[in-house]
């Protein structure tokens, strides 16, 4: 098992956690208040800080109970959070909702995945166009 470092920068911060042990993501919390009028974005801070093992990444994940009863989604869903980052963990909430949304301090507002990410190297060449899907682009799989 991986481990990786997070420091609360915030003493009264919530460090991520899993509610269940085969949860794939960790819930991140809220550590302010933050009004999200309709329509409109936020970054919301939590607080903590973290150093992720050397070829991961962390995606930030919107929650699905905020997302049915709210219509509050991570605008850049999947966030990225590379390695090298040392700052404050924030998160980018969208209101889709009519009404103004409230992110209370301490609430959970997204989930955080930590995957591996592969270590390749792009080479410029020729691209070979043979394949089943060829040069076919949005909606070539079928009407649904």
């Amino acid at each position: 098992m991986q481990v990786f470092k997070v420091e609360k920068i915030q003493e009264d911060a919530i460090l991520p956690f899993k509610a269940h042990a085969s949860d794939a993501g960790f819930d991140l919390f809220a550590s302010e208040e933050v009004v999200i009028p309709s329509g409109e974005s936020r970054g919301v801070a939590t607080g903590i800080r973290m150093e992720l093992p050397e070829w991961t990444e962390a995606q930030v994940r919107p929650r699905s109970g905020l997302a049915l009863k709210h219509s509050i989604t991570v605008l850049n869903s999947p966030g990225t959070i590379d390695a090298g980052y040392r700052g404050e963990v924030k998160v980018i909430l969208i209101n889709h909702g009519k009404e103004n949304f409230i992110v209370e301090k301490g609430m959970k507002m997204a989930q955080m995945v930590i995957a591996p990410v592969l270590q390749i190297r792009m080479e410029e060449a020729a691209v070979n166009l043979n394949s089943d899907r060829s040069e076919a682009g949005f909606g070539s799989s079928g009407k649904f």
